[in-house]
């Protein structure tokens, strides 16, 4: 299985990742890595630090001859901002704001100066996080799965979804407006939405869809919580700086609906396949992929960074004060959308090598196509009575 390591803060030289358990023989296209890091800089009400940056990625270990060897690899992206700061003297930062970690970092490292829980806690190091997604992505390609997403949600924004668009139409039109939406008879009331926040020196937070298809049935697992397939997908997402919610499918309007009105019925499709004729468990039942799209929604609160400042207290005289603004984004979600596609990547690669195994493509390819998929004849029962017999 995957684990990986990040390491940088947001003004030093350098971010950088470890990355283990990418299986060998998997064809690593840099510019695709590139283009997701690109992906990642752009939308609208993004600030001024993305015209600085110009990610790219530097592989130093783990590939050669355009391939993985299945040994680690070593990620890096510089920071040009860097110079910006590099042999100058920083300001004391003695205020916390209110929905950072600045507080809080303070109380749990014993920091002297809050700019350390911000140098690390701030959301620059999901750069990383989209470099190693876009590895997985490589990898799940290689296997058929395709994953996207898109915004649905800015503020008091809400995109009518039409539910026969297909997903591939969804991803293709969402990345050709600036903020992601694939309803463009909403695009310019988010970018109203955006500017009007921005004119107030506020900010504002929204709702991301991000979807897997082709995912194969009997992926992930109940036996365990921790190996629950949404419970995996929750915790990458909840991971992201500013996330705060997960459903999958339509989670929460659910839970005002009755049982009947929830749960997708089982259809005997031709060639004996099990199918379903809604989706409303979002491709996920028990813990366990069940070959539908897998669709998860995330809620990104309002960056906590803003122009007008916050109440709060100076701690190094004790008293009230206002907070001292940090360059920031006014809207973060058009760009969170490749953060959120990365984080579903990584999990989902995980879980298919808990369940494939294999150290090589060349072993992984043939188990992949072997899986037991949602068909009658793969699924024989015995149909006799037994007993528990412990």
């Amino acid at each position: 299985m995957i684990r990986f390591l990040t390491a940088g803060e947001s003004h030093g030289p350098e971010l950088t990742a470890i990355v283990e358990g990418i299986p060998a023989g998997l064809p690593l296209d840099v510019s695709a890595i590139n283009q997701e890091l690109a992906r990642r800089q752009k939308g609208y009400g993004s600030g001024g630090r993305m015209r600085i940056e110009h990610d790219t990625v530097r592989i130093s270990a783990g590939a050669m001859g355009g391939k993985t060897t299945g040994a680690p690899l070593a990620l890096h992206i510089p920071n040009r901002d860097f110079k910006n700061w590099h042999d100058k003297e920083i300001p004391p930062m003695t205020i916390p704001r209110p929905g950072h970690a600045d507080l809080t970092g303070a109380i749990k490292y014993g920091y002297t100066d809050l700019r350390l829980a911000l140098e690390r806690a701030s959301a620059r190091e999901t750069a990383l996080r989209v470099a190693v997604g876009a590895i997985t992505k490589q990898f799940l390609a290689q296997l058929g799965i395709q994953t996207g997403g898109y915004v649905v949600q800015i503020g008091r924004v809400t995109a009518g979804m039409d539910p026969n668009l297909p997903f591939t139409n969804r991803f293709h039109l969402a990345e050709k407006n600036t903020v992601r939406c694939p309803d463009e008879s909403v695009v310019k009331a988010m970018e109203n939405e955006i500017r009007a926040v921005k004119k107030a020196g506020d900010t504002v937070g929204g709702i991301i869809e991000v979807v897997a298809l082709n995912v194969p049935p009997g992926i992930g697992s109940y036996v365990q919580w921790d190996r629950r397939l949404e419970g995996m997908i929750a915790q990458a997402m909840l991971s992201i700086p500013a996330m705060k919610g997960v459903e999958i499918g339509p989670g929460f309007e659910n839970a005002g609906k009755w049982g009947s009105d929830v749960h997708d019925a089982i259809l005997l499709k031709p060639n004996q396949h099990l199918g379903r004729k809604t989706n409303r468990a979002g491709g996920v039942e028990g813990g366990i992929s069940t070959g539908e799209p897998l669709l998860v929604r995330v809620a990104m609160k309002p960056i906590a960074t803003v122009l007008k400042g916050f109440d709060s207290v100076d701690l190094a005289t004790g008293l009230p004060a206002k907070t001292v603004y940090e360059r920031s984004d006014f809207c973060a979600v058009p760009r969170a959308v490749p953060i959120v596609e990365a984080m579903l990547a990584i999990v989902l690669t995980n879980a298919l090598l808990e369940k494939l195994g294999g150290d090589s493509m060349a072993e992984i390819k043939p188990r992949f196509e072997a899986l037991r998929r949602a068909y009658v004849p793969d699924l024989p029962m015995d149909n006799v009575p037994w007993r528990f017999d412990y």
